[in-house]
């Protein structure tokens, strides 16, 4: 048995990762919730709210996207909104308790062009008090540090699925480019977001490649959505088969242990889990979600139910604005036990 502490560590071995996927389920998901508590009060849910700023004709081949331009999936091209409109549907969203307001627009790149327009957005729904993020496909650093003046506090840019599988996904942007992205994003201090999709068709190793990528990077992402796929009519994953619920809370609990000071976000995908589902998701270590009944372009559970989910499971809205505490001896010697797993 290796101990594997829940202080942060970038050393993790695909070995080590595979072997906490292969712990009986109650054990890793126990382990899992032990990780959670040394560094966040899991009774808090961040909440977060996606707009689509421009949907649609995007030129990547993402076999999951509705908005690929070559794939015919009834979703058409639109223009860039409006800053003013961008900031009412945020104003919406703070309303109906959004703590984060996430801006995405369907591109390959952000084009210098189109950084004033995303500038001017991203400043009046800062102005409002809400944390902001944005995802408009590859960015440069001088770009990205446009951004964070304007007041954008965190990016996303998905890694999708394991490096192996990544090329059946997609091939009109490779794994490095999404990681040069990424690189852009922290060297400016800016947070980033970035996560994956379960249910592709990926294997077990797969998913514990995207997380073994992620946890060793330079620095864990502040924020690591995981989403279970909704297949779309019309693209090359849209027959996919659902993947099994423990599975898809497995890859919660390691996705927790691995990057242990992340913020695990239940993403897209929940319209379509059950309540019990989504409370062992939280039981596992997921402490954010997307609220409001749309994401990008698919359905997400309505106000109300999510309201009543979070009431039946005691938990509440995560306080914001507070670093992660500072752990302490107790949970410093509890910590190196936690999560023993063979490697």
């Amino acid at each position: 048995m290796v101990a594997i502490d829940a202080l942060p560590r970038h050393d993790w071995t695909l070995a080590q990762i595979e072997a906490l996927f292969e712990l009986p389920f109650t054990e890793l998901v126990f382990r899992a919730a032990e990780t959670h508590r040394v560094w966040f009060d899991p009774t808090e849910v961040q909440l977060s709210q996606l707009l689509s700023v421009k949907t649609g004709g995007c030129a990547e081949n993402c076999g999951y996207c509705s908005q690929s331009q070559h794939f015919e999936t009834g979703v058409p091209a639109s223009k860039l909104m409006d800053a003013t409109s961008v900031i009412a549907a945020a104003m919406d969203a703070k309303a109906g308790g959004a703590q984060r307001f996430c801006m995405g627009a369907a591109w390959r790149d952000l084009k210098d062009r189109d950084v004033p327009k995303v500038a001017a957005m991203i400043a009046g729904v800062k102005a409002l008090g809400l944390e902001t993020c944005a995802t408009l496909g590859m960015l440069t650093k001088p770009q990205a540090q446009a951004l964070k003046d304007a007041g954008l506090d965190y990016y996303n840019h998905n890694l999708d699925t394991g490096p192996d599988y990544y090329d059946k996904v997609v091939t009109t942007r490779t794994y490095q480019d999404r990681l040069d992205t990424l690189e852009a994003v922290r060297e400016v201090g800016m947070s980033t977001c970035c996560g994956g999709i379960v249910g592709m068709g990926e294997t077990r190793t797969d998913r514990a490649g995207l997380l073994h990528a992620l946890a060793t990077l330079p620095a864990h992402p502040d924020s690591l959505p995981i989403n279970d796929l909704m297949p779309i009519p019309g693209t090359p994953l849209g027959g996919s088969q659902a993947v099994d619920g423990f599975e898809f809370v497995r890859m919660i609990a390691v996705a927790r242990i691995v990057c242990p000071k992340t913020v695990v976000r239940l993403s897209a995908g929940r319209e379509h889990m059950s309540r019990e589902l989504q409370a062992l998701c939280f039981m596992a270590g997921a402490n954010s979600m997307f609220i409001g009944g749309k994401l990008l372009t698919t359905s997400n559970p309505d106000k109300d139910t999510d309201a009543a989910l979070m009431a039946d499971l005691g938990m509440k809205p995560m306080t914001m604005g507070v670093a992660a505490p500072s752990i302490s001896n107790h949970h410093r010697r509890h910590a190196h036990a936690v999560t023993g797993v063979s490697g």
